[in-house]
């Protein structure tokens, strides 16, 4: 379980299991748990975080999603 970020209290990172599904990031904090796509940059699943929150993570998905592709392209091989 690759963490790939750590901002704002959130964990940004990826099961070593998921190579099948197209890239996301799975993003955790204080319990809350949520998963977006990163092409295009979209919320796939949300557990707890209210909307503004998503919002905010949702800013530094975009802002980090470059770092977040490379990385899941190194540890997939693809």
């Amino acid at each position: 379980m690759p963490t790939v970020l750590r901002e704002s209290g959130y964990r940004f990172f990826f099961f070593s299991l998921e190579s099948t599904e197209p890239p996301h990031i799975h993003i955790e904090k204080a319990g809350n748990y949520a998963k977006f796509w990163l092409d295009p940059v979209m919320l796939a699943r949300n557990r707890g975080f209210r909307g503004y929150e998503l919002t905010k993570i949702r800013g530094i998905v975009e802002t980090n999603r470059s770092l977040f592709e490379e990385k899941w392209n190194e540890h997939f091989d693809h």
